[in-house]
């Protein structure tokens, strides 16, 4: 299936990405509505994926602190590819913007597996909407392609 990689910002992309990451976080994951939208996405760079019929199928965001994170997929598309083609943009932008260092924020029990495939913790443990999770870094050069059904 062919799909369509789009860079936008939060201005042009909000009512997109809010009922994308609106279905999977808050309705799937019961992520509070408050504690999904923050600061941050008023200034990050933010990844859209389209399908044929110009339907958003996936997002994600890249902050200025070079943080991976909100990667919101619909259930129907989550495939290797999606995530892979998600995780491509979002490189790519983190090359543009010079970011020597990434950070993605993953649930607790995933850590290990992360610290496996060469990501480092970076600071403490910390909740975030009732869920523990770890900040953790890595490379630029060297980012793999991470636990994506750990993420947030």
């Amino acid at each position: 299936m062919a799909f369509t990689v789009k860079s936008v910002d939060w201005e042009n992309g909000k009512p997109i990405i809010q009922s994308l990451r609106k279905s999977v976080f808050v309705v799937e994951w019961r992520i509070p509505q408050a504690s999904e939208f923050d600061d941050q996405d008023s200034t990050a760079t933010h990844v859209l994926i389209l399908d044929r019929d110009d339907e958003a199928v996936a997002t994600a965001r890249l902050t200025r602190g070079g943080e991976l994170g909100r990667i919101a997929v619909k259930r129907s598309h989550r495939t290797l590819s999606i995530y892979k083609t998600l995780f491509a943009a979002l490189l790519k932008t983190a090359k543009q913007q010079s970011f020597p260092t990434l950070n993605v924020v993953c649930n607790l029990d995933s850590v290990a597996y992360h610290r496996s495939i060469g990501f480092k913790p970076a600071g403490r443990v910390f909740m975030d909407a009732g869920v523990p999770r770890q900040r953790l870094k890595c490379k630029a050069k060297q980012f793999p392609l991470p636990d994506v059904t750990q993420l947030h």
